[in-house]
């Protein structure tokens, strides 16, 4: 931690200034409807209608790097200046920053994987789990449900797969849902919506992200899918009316971690001495302590580490901002201990989550590799 109090070296949420959660709170102003209890210094121009693309996977630091693969959307880049995720840097958080409105501390999706109070189990926030209400988890209105109960018609073009998730009804609910599978059904089904008059339409691609995970960003896979998500930006730009303004952002960024740079807690047993749950995820894990633990787990975790990764235990980490303001039902889901990655280390479970040990490309932290995304008004 430095003199201020905040972690050294990381790229600090921009809540209420041009975090994803500020996005849509901004697209309604600019369509003439204020979400009462937002504010933010971010201001979109106005429009005849909005369409907001969101791209799984698309930091803002990789779009700089590899340019080249994409020349629409770094054309945009070049003028325009980056937004962030929120913490983590991770898709269901970000997903329902943006659909809420709200800061993780506030909707409740604080990481991949969180424990859920009162049990030794962990919820899996992409996959979600049927005895977990998504209402009652995230109970508050998203802003995409208040703009449409304001008046302004919001829908959203996703996977039919997605259409009834809990992490869909968490974060998107109150919108219309259009099923479109296919990248010729979402631009259709965009033009289609957006043609309306005053709305806001959402989309997502997932393609990208699901690519730097299996082979890494630095791969010639990842910079083949960038060029065909930068084709499919332009060709729905070109297919939208003028009047329509198009927006887009990204839910995090991604780093390659190396073979040399992966720790598994399997490996070395001492960093599950007091653990009741391990959790998060591989860039950014909450730790879950037996009764009493919370200052060994610290230092044994501080002293393996050393500064490869952020320790910080519930109260330190909530003190940072990183969450925003956290709610009190929300506090015992953040992990007693937390532990955010530096550069591109990470640590991993082969017993608990052995899928993550055959991914490439990673995120969670707060790198500016991950943190950084674009927010593209064309």
């Amino acid at each position: 931690m430095d003199a201020t109090g905040r972690s050294a070296g990381f790229v600090e949420p921009a809540y209420g200034d041009r975090s994803l959660g500020d996005v849509v709170p901004a697209v309604g102003r600019a369509l003439g409807v204020s979400l009462d209890g937002t504010t933010s210094s971010f201001e979109l121009p106005d429009a005849a209608a909005y369409v907001v693309f969101l791209v799984d996977g698309l930091g803002a630091r990789l779009l700089e790097r590899h340019g080249h693969a994409a020349p629409y959307l770094s054309g945009l880049l070049a003028s325009q200046r980056p937004g962030t995720a929120g913490v983590p840097s991770t898709t269901a958080t970000s997903l329902t920053s943006l659909g809420t409105g709200l800061v993780p501390g506030a909707h409740g999706l604080v990481g991949f994987t969180s424990r859920i109070p009162g049990t030794d189990r962990l919820l899996n926030a992409l996959l979600w789990d049927k005895d977990v209400d998504p209402l009652a988890w995230q109970p508050h209105a998203t802003a995409f449900g208040r703009l449409q109960a304001a008046g302004l018609p919001v829908t959203v073009v996703n996977k039919g797969e997605f259409r009834d998730s809990g992490l869909t009804v968490a974060a998107q609910r109150g919108a219309d849902y259009v099923k479109a599978d296919r990248v010729g059904e979402r631009i259709a089904a965009a033009v289609a919506a957006s043609g309306r008059g005053r709305s806001l339409v959402y989309l997502y691609e997932g393609d990208l992200d699901w690519t730097g995970h299996r082979y890494g960003v630095a791969s010639q896979q990842w910079l083949q899918e960038l060029a065909i998500v930068d084709a499919q930006v332009e060709q729905l730009r070109e297919a939208l009316p003028a009047s329509v303004r198009l927006v887009v952002v990204a839910d995090h960024g991604m780093v390659d971690v190396p073979v040399e740079h992966r720790i598994d807690v399997d490996e070395h047993l001492e960093l599950r001495d007091g653990l009741v749950l391990f959790g998060g995820e591989a860039r950014f894990r909450h730790l879950y302590c037996q009764r009493g633990a919370v200052d060994d787990v610290v230092a044994t975790w501080r002293g393996f580490l050393g500064d490869r990764g952020e320790v910080l235990t519930r109260d330190e980490v909530v003190a940072t901002g990183w969450f925003g303001d956290v709610a009190p039902s929300v506090l015992p889901r953040l992990g007693d201990v937390v532990v955010a990655m530096r550069g591109d280390h990470a640590v991993f479970s082969t017993t608990d989550f052995a899928y993550e040990m055959t991914l490439v490309g990673l995120h969670g932290s707060l790198t500016r590799d991950e943190m950084e995304i674009p927010v593209l008004v064309d």
